[in-house]
């Protein structure tokens, strides 16, 4: 249901085709929202169907550009001050923390690791992202949002780091085993 929002939030101050929208999405929400191709296409299709957006223009191979209709303002206008952002409840490296007692230490050392570092390049990769982008941009009404998201991002992800290098010093000093060797091992 989200990326409907995410769609109709790219629209809001220029229109766009399906790639620029894509590209849009790439530079400003990927760190918040995936989506793939296939799944933005469904959405403008589907957004359009509904009067939410419409198509302004077609060029040259099927190219079409999409503006935000004063529905789709409206809903997106209503889904911003009225909904509360739910945090997703399913995160699947914490269900794997969850059950490193299955694992040698070796191997939950070795799983957080490579966590820190996952998180050390997602941060790395949103640092050079925010130094591409003009946040006093003047014609850009999503700019002090975006900073907003990018630096919850990279908040996030240093905190990610943080915590895989505790949990690996954590593990460190467990003592005894578990009669596998495991890494929850009291």
């Amino acid at each position: 249901m989200s990326l409907r929002y995410a769609v109709m939030g790219l629209l809001v101050d220029r229109s766009g085709s399906g790639y620029d929208l894509m590209q849009r999405f790439d530079r400003s929400l990927g760190n918040v929202w995936a989506a793939s191709q296939s799944q933005l296409y469904g959405e403008l299709n589907r957004l359009a169907d509904n009067g939410r957006i419409e198509v302004t223009s077609e060029g040259p191979r099927g190219r079409k550009e999409y503006a935000l209709t004063d529905l789709g303002r409206a809903e997106l206008q209503e889904w911003l001050s009225s909904t509360e952002g739910k945090k997703p409840r399913r995160n699947e490296m914490l269900l794997q923390v969850f059950f490193f007692a299955l694992l040698s230490r070796e191997q939950a050392v070795e799983r957080l690791q490579r966590q820190a570092e996952v998180a050390a390049e997602e941060h790395a990769a949103l640092v050079d992202l925010s130094e591409s982008v003009d946040w006093n941009a003047d014609s850009d009404v999503l700019a002090v949002s975006g900073q907003l998201a990018m630096e919850y991002g990279l908040r996030l992800r240093t905190m990610e780091q943080e915590w895989a290098q505790w949990a690996i010093r954590k593990i460190a000093e467990t003592n005894g085993t578990n009669g596998e060797g495991g890494a929850g091992s009291r």
